[in-house]
């Protein structure tokens, strides 16, 4: 077993070969003139089970659109080396919430990337948390394994003594299976009986409205838990209504701190008391203040690596 990871998401992949017992295979990443760039593996990869570890996320470094064409790329050497297998551990996958038509002609890009993989003939995609777990699933051919960070999340927030009812909670109807796996997760590690509730939004004209509880939240401790934080909006809707609905004290969980500057406004009065998302992707720089006082991060390195010892493991 190789694990690998493109200089982008290197710290990411250093955390999961440690928890692994193992270190990151060495590699070149070279760049050229006109923006073209090269990574091929400074080892001999030929029968080996691969691991490849890019989080797709754009930032102040590299876009989505880079990252992505750095990891195909990459894989396609893998395989002219003779890899036997080739694995992408993808802990946030870019164009995941493109999946479906919502204007005509609208493209449908997680099917897109899809084919880019297939056609880079990658043999598995281990994603984290994705946004739409059915659409994932359809959109590839190869073999897919979602993974789940709410067992992580649970194991923090177990530890934590809860002054009263512990409610779960989802900002919006398409994210209840999600919150629905958190609190059935927390209430096996907590030994305590944990509510659920979510919130309902509507959406006409571009704004969106509704701020109603269906579920018990008021002298609760509100936990609301959503894929992903990017501006920031619904969380900071939800954790303002459930303070007008009585809730005694809101916290939330994101898996993918897709954090854009707007999102600082978590971090204001009246904002949630905690905010805890994973380590998917790389904290910008304007947020590393927030840590220890409003702002937790969850690793999920031991998780990946639980789950690529599984994998290797695997016959072919």
């Amino acid at each position: 077993m190789l694990i690998f990871a493109p200089h982008h998401s290197a710290p990411l992949g250093r955390r999961i070969a440690d928890a692994l017992g193992t270190a990151l295979s060495e590699s070149e990443e070279r760049e050229f003139d006109g923006g073209e760039h090269k990574m091929r593996p400074l080892r001999d990869v030929r029968g080996h089970d691969v691991f490849v570890v890019q989080s797709l996320c754009g930032d102040a470094h590299a876009s989505a659109n880079d990252k992505l064409c750095r990891l195909l790329f990459f894989i396609g050497a893998l395989k002219d080396a003779g890899a036997r297998r080739v694995t992408a551990c993808l802990p946030y996958l870019a164009y995941a919430r493109k999946d479906r038509r919502t204007q005509p002609h609208d493209p449908v890009t997680t099917r897109y990337v899809a084919a880019l993989f297939e056609a880079m003939a990658v043999d598995r995609v281990v994603v984290l948390d994705v946004h739409n777990e059915a659409a994932f699933d359809n959109a590839f051919g190869c073999e897919t394994i979602r993974i789940d960070a709410a067992a992580s999340f649970a194991d923090r927030l177990a530890l934590r003594d809860s002054a009263s009812r512990v409610v779960v909670a989802s900002p919006d109807i398409g994210g209840i299976k999600r919150a629905q796996r958190l609190r059935e997760v927390l209430e096996r590690r907590s030994g305590r009986p944990v509510d659920f509730a979510f919130m309902e939004k509507r959406r006409a004209l571009g704004v969106v409205s509704g701020e109603i509880f269906t579920g018990e939240v008021g002298d609760r401790e509100l936990l609301i838990v959503d894929d992903l934080i990017a501006s920031g909006t619904t969380i900071l809707r939800a954790a303002q209504a459930a303070r007008r609905a009585g809730a005694r004290r809101v916290d939330v969980v994101a898996t993918h701190a897709a954090f854009l500057p707007g999102a600082m406004r978590l971090f204001e009065e009246g904002g949630p008391d905690t905010v805890i998302v994973s380590d998917s992707i790389a904290l910008p720089a304007a947020f590393e203040p927030m840590l220890g006082a409003r702002l937790e991060i969850c690793s999920i390195a031991p998780l990946f690596a639980r789950t690529i010892d599984e994998l290797a493991h695997q016959p072919h």
